[in-house]
């Protein structure tokens, strides 16, 4: 099966509108049933086996009293950028059709202006629940402007079974997990080069977000991650070596197949599967996504740490979804009532072991019976203790755009390494409108 890549079309808007078609029939989101007033709360997410789950729970306990229906934007459909829009045009009109939206952790400054500050409803013994590196990404200008719902860290997945045809798979298979140099990394590929040609590393090299944070993962082995100063300056050093990393695993070790300089992730979990890809980069939870494990055996697919530069430290970006609640919503408290259901501890627990979340609240991870049951977030954890966020800028998201636009010019050969980066340096500062 070819995946086919979606795009923000008329033919894509139409998903939205019929998503929405229930809400037109009951425009205030309140309706009578029993003499008793049910108010509908409107989610918009990706919304998974495990979100599901929740939902059915909330709906049966508040039963008569509180509805929550989901308005499900999945990740097979459409991609980040595109969600991004969606939910753009649609808080941009003051419509009050969505109460609660899942936005990406880097979203918050964006999407700050359409949203209620949530510092009235949340004291500071709920927020001592929360990771704290889960919790920073949800501030903006010192104002609580979201709530984390679960948390990400850069991996990579590997082939156990194919892994295991080496000698020394054992040894290799530790060293992997804690994080090996690009160097090592290399090297390895030579042992598979002679008994198969299933592609080695997939990592999305497409013009989005996620080619960013491999970008970014490069300049945080070196320490080199861009300030929050004015000017934003990606032609050094540090940034040429990281991109020049992600042009040679295509052309000069051939070790990544050049279609995926058009995949985003969904693509690549799917080209991995069908090829047998010996490793390739994600995000936890990839073994409980519904939309991938028909394509996907999950007995033989383990996670280790992505490698880093030799003599740098392993550094993995930090991904992650949270909650915002807009400013247009009538029924706030009931919003609220949802909100606080997602961070109970077990409703952390369902998220995890139906979908692969990484749970936000705390006590999960003290939890002694449950991490003997789930031992990955363990591993979780220690990938943790070396993630780093991407700049928190009101105007990210544009310079995400230019910088991912340039990155792939570079991996396409279009441009080189130090022109790609001179050009998005330029752009961004001179606060151009990006034209492709």
């Amino acid at each position: 099966m070819r995946f086919q890549r979606s795009y923000l079309t008329v033919g894509g808007l139409v998903l939205v509108i019929v998503a929405f078609l229930i809400y037109l029939f009951t425009p205030t989101g309140v309706y009578e049933y029993s003499s008793q007033m049910i108010t509908q709360i409107y989610y918009a997410d990706n919304i998974s086996k495990a979100h599901r789950i929740l939902i059915d729970q909330f709906n049966k306990e508040y039963e008569n009293k509180i509805e929550v229906v989901p308005v499900n934007l999945p990740f097979s459909k459409f991609s980040t950028n595109e969600r991004k829009e969606l939910l753009t045009r649609t808080l941009r009109s003051k419509s009050d059709r969505i109460d609660v939206f899942a936005v990406d952790l880097i979203w918050v400054p964006r999407f700050a202006r359409w949203s209620e500050p949530l510092d009235l409803y949340y004291q500071p013994e709920d927020l001592q629940k929360i990771a704290d590196y889960a919790l920073k990404s949800c501030y903006f200008e010192n104002k609580l402007f979201a709530v984390p719902l679960y948390t990400d860290v850069g991996v990579m997945y590997y082939r156990r079974d194919l892994l295991y045809k080496l000698p020394h798979a054992a040894d290799i298979e530790k060293r992997l997990k804690k994080s090996v140099t690009w160097d090592e990394f290399i090297d390895l590929s030579t042992k598979f080069a002679q008994s198969t040609d299933y592609p080695f590393y997939i990592y999305a090299a497409d013009h989005f977000e996620g080619l960013v944070c491999s970008f970014f993962e490069g300049l945080a082995n070196q320490n080199a991650l861009p300030s929050l100063d004015d000017t934003l300056n990606f032609n050094t050093a540090e940034a040429r070596k990281a991109l020049q990393l992600l042009v040679d695993l295509i052309h000069k070790y051939k070790i990544t197949p050049f279609v995926a300089t058009t995949y985003e992730e969904f693509q690549c979990y799917i080209h991995s599967a069908e090829n047998n890809g010996i490793f390739f980069r994600g995000w936890p939870g990839l073994r409980q996504q519904s939309e991938i494990v028909p394509y996907l055996n999950r007995d033989v697919i383990e996670e280790a740490a992505l490698p880093h530069f030799k003599g740098g430290n392993p550094a993995f970006v930090f991904g992650g979804w949270n909650l915002m609640l807009s400013k247009y919503s009538t029924k706030k408290p009931e919003a609220i009532e949802f909100i606080k259901f997602l961070h109970r501890k077990e409703s952390q627990k369902i998220m995890f072991q139906h979908a692969g979340y990484a749970p936000v609240v705390k006590d999960v991870y003290t939890d002694s019976l449950f991490i003997a049951q789930e031992p990955d977030l363990l591993f979780y954890k220690n990938l943790f203790q070396n993630g780093f966020h991407r700049p928190y800028m009101v105007d990210y998201t544009k310079i995400s755009d230019i910088l991912s636009y340039y990155l792939h010019q570079a991996i396409i050969k279009q441009l080189s390494v130090s022109e790609a980066l001179q050009l998005a340096t330029h752009q961004i500062n001179s606060n151009q409108v990006l034209i492709k």
